[in-house]
């Protein structure tokens, strides 16, 4: 069995000769082996782990997204983001990382964004304050021609 896994940016798994796939829906955790029926899903966050037929493991914890299983012989998972390990025991410390991460990203953002906002209310104060000794010019605005009701010429 083949198991693809793709985030919007990347292709994070892609496998041959899978032995087994275990998930977890809103019903609770699953299995697929080769052969299974066709079969549409949307995971949650959680850990999503496989079996090759060599006997090997690998983890890849997911932040939701969709697994198809396609012709008993493929499983397809679509998700906003995946962070893999071999072991169980390694994965945490490696999603953990990715999270503090995402943390100082966002925290960086939205610093940026205070930045340019406090920015933006600045040169709109400045920009008040040089013409406000200035004279106001104000633009009239043309009426539209008066259209007389049918009938009336």
């Amino acid at each position: 069995m083949r198991l693809v896994v793709g985030t919007p940016l990347a292709l994070v798994l892609d496998r041959e000769e899978v032995a087994y796939v275990e998930a977890e829906d809103a019903t609770g955790r699953f299995g697929i082996l080769p052969g299974h029926a066709d079969f549409l899903t949307v995971l949650a966050v959680s850990v999503l782990s496989w079996r090759d037929t060599g006997g090997r493991e690998g983890h890849l914890a997911v932040r939701g997204g969709v697994l198809r299983v396609a012709g008993g012989q493929r499983v397809e998972v679509a998700t906003r983001q995946a962070v893999g390990e071999e072991t169980l025991e390694a994965l945490g410390p490696k999603v953990l990382e990715t999270l503090r991460a995402e943390v100082e990203a966002q925290a960086e953002a939205r610093t940026t964004m205070a930045r340019l906002e406090l920015s933006l209310v600045r040169n709109l104060r400045d920009y008040l304050q040089m013409t406000a000794g200035a004279p106001l010019v104000r633009r009239h605005r043309r009426a539209a021609p008066a259209v007389p009701p049918e009938g009336e010429t």
